[in-house]
């Protein structure tokens, strides 16, 4: 678990409350002959008391800001709980998955620049029965199924690549953060990845409702979400498509694609 820096500061407040009144406990108190002692003597006594409590409460004043400034910027395990991902966790999550969707996006370039939106390459982008986004996980027990229907198959969970491509640049952008008070909306990467949404969503119902094969607006579209993509790249720390690096396949296994 996380301290946050209101815990700290009460904490540091408390020990600051504790210590003054540990100073008031334990001041050296006149005794039946001070009246004898010598006023000055009194007054450098009490001047000295003054002192020591004054360099102790400057020196907690600078600590607090001190403590404040040094809590974690980023929170760990995801963004739940009013908790994000932090970048390097994030990369690991999300790097693979979104590095095959900007490699299949690109394998639909040929098709799309002759406007042919029927072409299988962006078929299937699009196409929700073609991509498993979650591997189904085996149910049996060292080989053995347990279950009283005797099915223990895995099931694996499908959608579009084009769906599990929002989903993951969305949750990548979002990680690109410096503090959690920002909305992910005002974040510069979240906001390049709905820009390229929206123009790719336009593209999405051309494929879609009526594909043609000689769609000229499909192919300016397609061109505008291509620089929009660059720019999104560039803010999550990626190459830029023309770079090669996207010719080959990715593996989408967490942890296994940070780059």
């Amino acid at each position: 678990p996380y301290i946050t820096v209101t815990t700290m500061l009460n904490r540091t407040v408390a020990l600051l409350l504790a210590a003054i009144s540990c100073s008031h406990a334990f001041t050296t108190q006149p005794s039946a002959s001070a009246p004898r002692r010598h006023m000055t003597e009194l007054y450098a006594e009490a001047e000295d008391d003054m002192s020591g409590r004054r360099t102790f409460l400057t020196t907690v004043a600078a600590v607090i800001p001190a403590v404040a400034y040094a809590a974690p910027a980023f929170a760990s395990g995801g963004a739940t709980a009013g908790k994000y991902t932090t970048i390097p966790i994030a990369k690991r999550r999300y790097y693979g998955r979104v590095q095959e969707a900007v490699h299949e996006f690109l394998l639909m370039g040929p098709a799309v620049i002759k406007g042919d939106l029927t072409d299988p390459t962006v078929q299937d982008f699009f196409d929700v029965t073609k991509t498993v986004v979650v591997p189904g996980k085996k149910k049996d027990i060292n080989g053995v199924c347990n279950k009283k229907d005797g099915d223990c198959k895995a099931t694996d969970i499908y959608d579009s690549r084009y769906n599990d491509m929002k989903t993951t640049m969305y949750l990548l952008g979002n990680a690109f953060r410096i503090n959690q008070q920002k909305a992910p909306d005002n974040l510069p990467t979240v906001k390049a990845a709905k820009k390229f949404f929206k123009t790719m969503n336009l593209f999405e119902r051309k494929v879609l409702k009526n594909p043609s094969t000689n769609d000229k607006a499909a192919t300016a579209l397609y061109a505008e979400a291509l620089d929009q993509l660059d720019a999104y790249l560039d803010l999550v720390e990626l190459p830029p498509t023309e770079s090669g690096h996207y010719d080959k396949e990715f593996s989408t296994l967490v942890g296994e694609s940070s780059r």
